[in-house]
């Protein structure tokens, strides 16, 4: 194997810095490593249960490791604007297996919220390999690799939930954490081998980088509105998958293995994240996340549908839609602002992955206010009007460009 000479400025590389092979490992990598802050919320019941956390206190544990990776989001990720990236991914990927196996071993409540939240923390190196990918892709190619990476990512999302719920449900909780662990310590043999490097040349220091993720978000427009409509949708799918498993047992009588089956479905939607990328490469991103928006909602309002009329084939077609509009809004949102300032991916990836997330967990808190005091019907409705007043956000961005 040729060893990549260090890259020494922010010049675009060669080419060939990111092959395909290298384009895999970027996508299993975010994947296997975003997986590990939704492991433990099928199986929050479980671990409260064994280390004796009374049963209203259970979704501490998920709360704590999604604290943790709010917190890396934002004064983590920065750092790909002043170390070398590949370092920093290994470094975070060491992480993720000792607070893994940190998980694994904790005998007390209080041992596992603090590696919870040190797991949280750790796992956002995957949010650090999104601008790596795209310093080192020719700028034709970029929503495409953007698009694989992002399959992967969401396939791991999508996958940890009946992941964990099987392998729980055969050895117990603690055997999703030691079977990560083992997938993470391959996945860092794997990028300390394989992963290029990228030197950035930093001109300010930590404290004014993190001044800067603000004056970033406060200045630029496109990263404003980017945020705003993935932070939406994010949020609405959260509500969605919020109240899905809840409704799926009261209203179809499915269990833990039909749920899982259900979410199983729903994730051939991460296959639209290619698409998209090819998209977004030939100069589709406007009218495509105008498209995406719609279906979300609409998926939505066929979601109350399938629900009232007890129709699961239409519920798994609602789940796929929401699921493909979301993570095609992804790719559309990364493409769109890892081209605003080669110097800044870092920090732009940073501010805008936070606002996603701060939407998400509000999306999470939505989705079951919703579904306990409304039902379905309400959880729905919601959701297709928070979509519908971002669809009207975003025919203003269409509107300003034709008077403009």
């Amino acid at each position: 194997m040729t060893t990549q000479p260090p890259q020494t400025r922010n010049a675009a590389p060669e080419i060939a810095s990111l092959t395909t092979a290298n384009v895999i490992l970027f996508a299993f990598a975010c994947g296997a490593t975003t997986a590990n802050v939704y492991y433990s919320q099928s199986i929050a019941g479980l671990i409260a249960s064994s280390l004796h956390l009374p049963a209203s206190l259970a979704g501490l544990i998920v709360t704590t490791t999604q604290l943790g990776y709010g917190i890396g989001l934002f004064f983590l990720v920065c750092l790909a604007d002043l170390v070398e990236n590949r370092r920093l991914v290994l470094i975070t990927t060491a992480g993720t297996i000792l607070s893994l196996i940190g998980v694994a071993a904790s005998s007390s409540a209080m041992a596992l919220v603090i590696a919870s939240f040190l797991l949280g923390i750790s796992t956002v190196g995957s949010q650090v390999l999104v601008p790596l990918a795209v310093h080192l892709s020719p700028e034709g190619q970029r929503g495409k690799i953007i698009g694989n990476i992002m399959f992967g990512l969401v396939s791991g999302i999508m996958l940890s939930r009946p992941l964990a719920s099987f392998l729980a449900g055969h050895w117990g909780w603690r055997a999703i954490f030691i079977f990560s662990a083992a997938v993470m310590l391959s996945t860092f043999i794997l990028m300390a081998r394989a992963l290029p490097q990228w030197h950035a040349q930093p001109k300010r220091n930590y404290l004014a980088t993190l001044r800067s993720m603000l004056t970033l978000l406060a200045t630029s427009r496109t990263l404003q509105r980017r945020a705003a409509y993935q932070g939406t949708m994010f949020g609405i799918f959260n509500m969605f998958w919020t109240a899905a498993p809840a409704m799926l047992h009261l209203r179809f009588g499915l269990g833990q293995s039909g749920i899982a089956a259900f979410a199983l479905a729903g994730a051939a939607g991460a296959l639209s994240a290619p698409i998209a990328g090819k998209i977004a490469d030939r100069g589709g991103s406007k009218i495509g996340t105008g498209v995406v928006i719609g279906c979300a909602g609409l998926a939505l309002l066929i979601s109350g549908w399938g629900q009232a009329i007890a129709s699961l084939m239409i519920l798994v077609f609602a789940a796929i839609i929401l699921d493909a509009a979301t993570q095609a809004n992804q790719v559309f949102g990364q493409r769109a602002i890892q081209s605003l300032d080669a110097e800044a991916r870092g920090r732009l990836n940073a501010v805008y992955m936070t606002v996603i997330f701060i939407c998400g967990a509000t999306g999470s808190a939505l989705g079951s206010l919703t579904y306990f005091h409304g039902g379905w019907v309400t959880t729905a409705t919601v959701g297709a009007g928070l979509a519908l007043v971002m669809l009207l956000v975003f025919l203003t961005e269409l509107r300003a460009k034709k008077t403009g």
